[in-house]
Order: structure tokens, then C-alpha cells, then sequence
């Protein structure tokens, strides 16, 4: 999962996610080299117009941490008619993504291989993002490590007002004590509305199962998704 668990203050930010060594194999390595353009965005501290980054203006979801791009991949593939956007600091992932982007032709993803928060903070406009989607995001589950979660006050306020009006957030996560600490945030947040009543869950999630999620139900966990909706019409 990409991101700082903190907006401001960058001198010294509290990351929450930490780099992953896995190796990246000779093809995810060719797919860097040879087609991160135009589908990779090299991170630079100022706006982006979204609209521009695709051939054609659609509604634009944006994906924290899309880990091994299976789940994005799907997404793009079956809805050609929305503009996807993954964030991602995990390089393997970014090979493998690019791998099927490239072999299904898809011309609707872009990705960007840095901090989320510091994307959403300098490249992402208010009121530009249809849905953001933040599917198991690292619990964290040790107290003194709390302060790692992406998901804290700030940043989803931030994530609020990037979305347009009538745009949506969309968590899940199979740690219980998360889920809590999700509904405590996400129910302060100015504007957003939890679309199934104060602390409900989403109990038929419209989303492609993750890798992630497949391992968590073999382990007997209990998934639990979130949708929160910006105030005004879509």
C-alpha cells in the first residue's frame, strides 16, 4: 500500500507502507524498460491534468496501493468506459500491471510508482476524481504502529476534496480492529456519507476479488468492505 500517514510536516512524513523486496523477474523488468511510456507518470511536485493523461475524458477512479495490478487489470478490462489511475510504490507490481496492460491494449490506465499521499497532496485536483478505491490497506496492527495507517483524519480529508461531488471512497479490509478505526475516521470526514447507514458495511461489494482477499479467506478471514459518498449530485 502506498502512502504517508500524514499530509503535512513532509521534513520527516510517517510512511505507511515500507518497500518490499521482492525481485522483480526479467519480464517485469523488460516491461519497465520498454513500456512505461505512456502508461507510467514520473512523479513531479505539481498538478496533473487528468483528463490529458488518457485519449479519451472519462470518469477517473484513482487505486492506493494496487499491489499486483490483478484486480486493477480486471477492472480496466471490464469497464472501458472509466479512466483508472493506480498508485503504487511496489516495482514488481508495476511489471506485472504493465504486462497486461500491454497485452490486453488497454489505453484507459495510468500508473504512478510513488506516495500516494504526496500524489493526492501535489498532482491531484479538487473536485477531478470520480472514486477512489482502497482495497486492503496495511493494518498495521501493532498500537505503536498505529500512526503508519493511510487511513487517518487528514488524508481522508484530503481524498474528500479531491473527489467530485456525488464521488465515492471505497475501503476494504480483513483485519476487524481496522475496520473499526476505518468507521471512526471515514464517519468524521466533512462531506462523505457512509452509503448504507452510520457504520454500515457494503455487504455485496462491486469489485474483483484480490490476491490479497483470496489468501485472508483461505486463512478463514472475514472481508468487509466500506463505501462513503461526497454530498452533492453526481
Amino acid at each position: 500500500m502506498s502512502g504517508s500517514a500524514k499530509v503535512s510536516g513532509r521534513r520527516r512524513p510517517v510512511r505507511s507502507y515500507v518497500i518490499r523486496s521482492g525481485r522483480l523477474t526479467s519480464g517485469q523488468r523488460r516491461a519497465i524498460e520498454r513500456h512505461s511510456q505512456p502508461y507510467v507518470i514520473d512523479f513531479e511536485p505539481k498538478p496533473l491534468a487528468l483528463d490529458a493523461m488518457f485519449p479519451e475524458v472519462q470518469p477517473v477512479t484513482v487505486e492506493i496501493g494496487f499491489g499486483s495490478g490483478d484486480s486493477l487489470l480486471q477492472m480496466a478490462r471490464e469497464l472501458p468506459q472509466v479512466n483508472f489511475l493506480g498508485i503504487d510504490v511496489y516495482k514488481p507490481g508495476l511489471g506485472r500491471l504493465l504486462q497486461g496492460i500491454v497485452g490486453h491494449r488497454l489505453e484507459n490506465v495510468r500508473l504512478i510508482c510513488h506516495d500516494a499521499v504526496e500524489v493526492f497532496a501535489d498532482n491531484i485536483a479538487d473536485a477531478s476524481v470520480d472514486r477512489v478505491l482502497m482495497l486492503f490497506p496495511d493494518p498495521w496492527p501493532r498500537k505503536r504502529h498505529h500512526k503508519r495507517r493511510l487511513v487517518q483524519a487528514d488524508f481522508m480529508k484530503l481524498v474528500s476534496r479531491r473527489l467530485k461531488a456525488g464521488g465515492e471512497v471505497h475501503l476494504a479490509t480483513d483485519w476487524p480492529p481496522y475496520l473499526e478505526h476505518m468507521i471512526e475516521v471515514m464517519e468524521q470526514v466533512p462531506g462523505l456519507a457512509n452509503r448504507f447507514g452510520p457504520a454500515c458495511c457494503w455487504e455485496n461489494p462491486a469489485r474483483p476479488l484480490t490476491r490479497f482477499e483470496l489468501r485472508g479467506k483461505r486463512l478463514g478471514h472475514e472481508v468487509r468492505d466500506l463505501l462513503y459518498r461526497k454530498s452533492g449530485s453526481s
